[in-house]
């Protein structure tokens, strides 16, 4: 079944000209929504090397700051789906608003790197609710292919722009006066946004076959949280300890319980069928993989930028801004490209340019604050996602039927969101983690002065405390070292995060034909009809 019949046969009908006006006010809170949440995530990205400066932080500890959104958004973004379509997408998105209010303050307000994880994930709590309500809102207004691929990459559009604009109010905000200061802007963005909500929004619920299902968000939740635990702590404490390796076989078992639990449920918070649908499954695991390189790509910047060059704010903003502005100023493009040229192709040039500009990346000399050599690799990865995100979002929306387009944003979200909180992740075990070894070896055999106070240093905090010490500081002699072993660890981050885009591409061009989508008939709810969908002012 083609996009087309697929909506055709969910019994829905193109808006009135009544709903008209409806319509495009819900486009845009959706667009306003969207824009908020991706501030809310990117903005830390921007203001690393101020944290590391500020806080003290380890490097861990910075990956924690990210790591707490992503984690939040993942973790509860099926559930949020859910709550979305049995009691409102509107509703949602203006609470999901609310919640990054909360989140930027608490951040704003934070003493210690600890209450800091907590307002991130406080955000990531509200953009969970964000994404998934925003994006089905968008499907839910937009009833024909073509205007729902427009529709797509304007919501897209607005993602990307939410992460440019971010790290240049971060920055710019930094430079007249304190990172803190940048976190109070996002609270004030995030209640336009509930008020944008409230007053253009049309409501929108799509109940059958839905219902909460507790135990698979209590397996899903304690699986990922487990595992992604392991992942972010693993590359400090060490892979073997009996901790780590504890948690990454707790996570396991319960992943595998959550599976079993939705195989099980009436009404499972993600509905394993979908899956079914090639094209909806090849999306589904090229944009993990994809969004890890990406975000891997992007988090590599910041820190190399930040915490180990130790730039102003507003310049580790540039290539940031390079990295996301070329969606959101590529819409009129992409748009019309989802509607002329096959997804499949779209998807494939997209992870090859963006695995070109991962790998020009791992080219950078660390001794070089020059911003001119990263404006192609930046601009490279931008234009990659551009293509890619937008085609993946819509390849996974129009392959479904229509009464389930919320659970198919709710899990396209998902899926985008769990590459974008396993980039920096394994950015942090990949850079960190060769760096530290490339330094205890360089540590182990040093005769510069002070040595011994960087190797106290270095074990207290990693390379990131020893690459910062002042320069009368006891050990500073060290501290070029520490420089280039982290300049060598995120080089190979960076290749990593080519050689994943490449895969990425490849998977799509082998992998993405047109297999036909199972009917509504096929997927929906035993007894229920396919067309209750239901948008009311």
């Amino acid at each position: 079944m083609s996009p087309d019949d697929a909506v055709a046969t969910s019994g829905s009908r193109p808006p009135t000209p009544s709903r008209a006006r409806p319509a495009v006010g819900t486009l845009a809170a959706a667009c306003v929504a969207v824009l908020v949440a991706q501030i809310a995530n990117a903005l830390p990205a921007s203001l690393n090397g101020l944290f590391q400066a500020d806080l003290g932080t380890t490097g861990a500890q910075l990956t924690w700051i990210t790591a707490s959104f992503m984690i939040a958004v993942v973790v509860f973004e099926l559930t949020f789906g859910v709550l979305g379509d049995l009691y409102g997408r509107r509703r949602l998105q203006a609470a999901g608003g609310a919640v990054v209010v909360l989140g930027s303050l608490v951040s704003a307000l934070a003493p210690t790197v600890q209450v800091l994880w907590v307002g991130a994930a406080l955000n990531g709590l509200g953009a969970g609710a964000l994404f998934p309500a925003s994006l089905a809102l968008v499907a839910a207004v937009t009833r024909t292919t073509e205007g729902r691929a427009r529709g797509i990459a304007l919501w897209a559009g607005f993602l990307s722009a939410g992460a440019a604009v971010s790290p240049l109010l971060g920055g710019g905000f930094a430079e007249i006066g304190s990172w803190r200061g940048s976190f109070g802007i996002v609270a004030g963005l995030a209640v336009v946004s509930v008020v944008v909500t409230l007053v253009l929004s049309a409501e929108s619920t799509a109940p059958e076959g839905r219902g909460l299902d507790v135990p698979g968000q209590v397996t899903f939740a304690i699986g990922l949280i487990a595992v992604l635990y392991a992942l972010v702590q693993g590359a400090e404490d060490g892979w073997g300890s009996p901790h780590i390796v504890a948690a990454l076989v707790l996570g396991v078992l319960f992943l595998i319980a959550f599976v079993v639990v939705e195989r099980r449920a009436a009404t499972p918070l993600l509905h394993l069928d979908l899956f079914r649908i090639r094209a909806f499954a090849v999306a589904s695991v090229v944009t993990v993989v994809g969004m890890v390189a990406f975000l891997g790509s992007a988090f590599a910047f910041s820190i190399w930028l930040g915490a180990v060059q130790q730039q102003a704010p507003a310049r580790v903003g540039v290539p940031l801004l390079l990295i996301q502005a070329p969606a959101f100023l590529l819409i009129p493009v992409i748009s019309r490209l989802l509607a002329r040229v096959g997804a499949r192709w779209l998807l494939t040039a997209g992870f090859a340019v963006m695995a070109l500009g991962a790998w020009l990346a791992a080219g950078l000399d660390v001794a070089d604050p020059s911003l001119a050599p990263m404006v192609t690799p930046a601009l490279l990865i931008g234009v990659g996602f551009a293509l890619s995100v937008s085609s993946f979002t819509a390849v996974a929306i129009n392959t479904v039927p229509h009464h389930l387009a919320g659970m198919a944003s709710a899990t396209t979200n998902l899926l985008r969101d769990l590459g974008f909180a396993l980039g920096p992740i394994v950015v942090g075990a990949v850079a960190l983690g060769g760096a530290a070894e490339r330094l205890g070896a360089a540590l182990a055999t040093s005769t510069l002065p002070g040595a011994d106070a960087a190797t106290a240093a270095f074990q207290a905090g990693g390379p990131l405390a020893v690459n910062s010490l002042p320069p009368d500081a006891p050990g500073a002699a060290v501290q070029p070292l520490a420089r280039a072993a982290l300049g060598a660890g995120f080089q190979t981050a960076f290749a990593v995060c080519a050689v994943l885009a490449l895969a990425a591409a490849l998977l799509t061009l082998v992998g993405l034909g047109g297999r036909a989508a199972p009917s509504d008939a096929d997927l929906a709810p035993a007894g229920e009809s396919s067309s209750d969908v239901r948008i009311a002012r």
